[in-house]
């Protein structure tokens, strides 16, 4: 179905199968990799969870502005939307839209297969941007859990009135901390990406979502690049 990344599973089982494998290691040392394995496994699973729901959530970026996520079933689809942007992943098209300049324009392309999920490469925009994705707090989660000197820890908090679990991640590479609500929908991200801070906290979440969340901007330019995708 649309969605937000690769199979987080994949990802997961990937880190678990590298963590079994690294040679001689220390007592303690091992039972730290395990313990790591396992917290990257049950957040890559509420993550993936997440993906079979219906909800909009709206996020606060830094200097006010906002981002958003919106998620519907029967049919599959998805919206992600950032300052000057715009993501739309259905059966009919994945569209990229800029929306920054006076008249937004959209880039239609092939959408997944069937049961097939977009290639995170979809996403890159929405990171420069300033909106983290799963995808994204799963790929740092993962390099945390292959980096024997990275000190991870669990805690709890509430956002925007829903209990969520954080992971903190201190490492060389740059320090985060992730949090995501009990359905596993991502509740924030404070940290590094790509050696950029980047900051996002959930404002607002709702399990309907509007339709017109997954139609193109109004009075958008369209490129229509399905055909050539095929």
């Amino acid at each position: 179905m649309p969605a937000a990344s690769t199979t987080f599973r994949a990802l997961t089982l990937s880190v678990i199968a590298s963590l079994s494998v690294t040679g001689c290691q220390a007592l303690d040392d091992a039972g730290q990799a395990v313990g790591r394995s396992d917290l990257v496994n049950d957040f890559a699973a509420r993550l993936d969870r997440a993906l079979e729901l219906t909800y909009s959530a709206e996020y606060q970026l830094p200097g006010g502005r906002t981002a958003t996520i919106a998620q519907a079933q029967d049919p599959a689809r998805s919206a992600y939307t950032w300052p000057g942007g715009k993501l739309t992943v259905t059966a009919d098209a994945t569209a990229r839209c800029e929306t920054g300049t006076a008249k937004a324009v959209c880039t239609l392309l092939a959408p997944p297969p069937p049961n097939a999920r977009p290639s995170v490469e979809l996403f890159t925009e929405a990171k420069r941007r300033g909106l983290v994705t799963p995808p994204v707090v799963v790929g740092l989660l993962t390099e945390a859990a292959l980096d024997p000197q990275a000190v991870i820890k669990e805690t709890d908090t509430t956002l925007a009135g829903h209990h969520a679990a954080c992971v903190q991640v201190k490492r060389s590479a740059g320090d985060f901390t992730a949090c995501m609500t009990t359905e596993g929908v991502l509740g924030s991200f404070t940290g590094e990406v790509d050696g950029t801070p980047m900051e996002l906290a959930l404002d607002r979440y709702t399990d309907t979502v509007d339709g017109a969340s997954f139609e193109l901007p109004a009075g958008a330019g369209v490129v229509d690049r399905r055909t050539a995708d095929s």
